[in-house]
């Protein structure tokens, strides 16, 4: 049922592949290597005192999906990327190196927009809405499976969550003893 689940939805992003959606998928599949855009946008929302703890929030989401993704996952599942496993289909992109279960992209993107949704609503939303976009690339790419791609939603999610609910205490703590 999961291979077939897979299979349906890959297909499906191999049939809209069109010059135009690749070189935009490019650029946004590129901003998410490493998880550079939010790696960015944590920074960013550092610099004002109003957005500071978002920003730490964002950060500490991104060294979670990084020690749980990337440095557990990975490695444990170890589950081949779906352009390992058929290679005839064409890539697009360059051909990852690491295992496909969970997605980083996904699983960071997640992580990141969830932090910012929980510190404020309307900049969160258009956070999930760019992790969604981002994590899409990867079926379209042919990198990573569906079922990868949830995973990664789902636990994004939960450490996001998990982050800002971290740095709201810490902040909590900061400011009781400040008093």
């Amino acid at each position: 049922m999961v291979a077939w689940f897979d299979s349906v939805i890959l297909d499906w992003f191999q049939s809209i592949q069109n010059d135009f959606l690749t070189g935009i998928f490019k650029v946004i599949t590129m901003l998410g290597e490493g998880g550079i855009v939010w790696i960015i946008i944590g920074l960013a929302l550092l610099i004002r005192k109003k957005t500071r703890w978002i920003g730490i929030s964002v950060l500490l989401a991104l060294v979670f999906s990084l020690l749980v993704g990337n440095l557990t996952l990975k490695p444990l599942v170890a589950r081949p990327r779906p352009c390992w496993r058929n290679p005839e289909i064409p890539l697009l992109i360059a051909n990852p190196t690491d295992y496909s279960f969970p997605s980083g992209h996904a699983l960071s993107s997640f992580a990141a927009a969830t932090a910012i949704f929980m510190g404020n609503r309307r900049a969160g939303i258009a956070a999930l809405a760019g992790a969604l976009l981002m994590s899409s690339t990867r079926l379209y790419f042919y990198v990573h499976y569906p079922t990868d791609i949830l995973a990664g939603m789902i636990l994004g999610v939960v450490l996001g969550i998990i982050a800002a609910l971290v740095a709201s205490q810490v902040k909590k703590r900061r400011e009781v003893s400040k008093t």
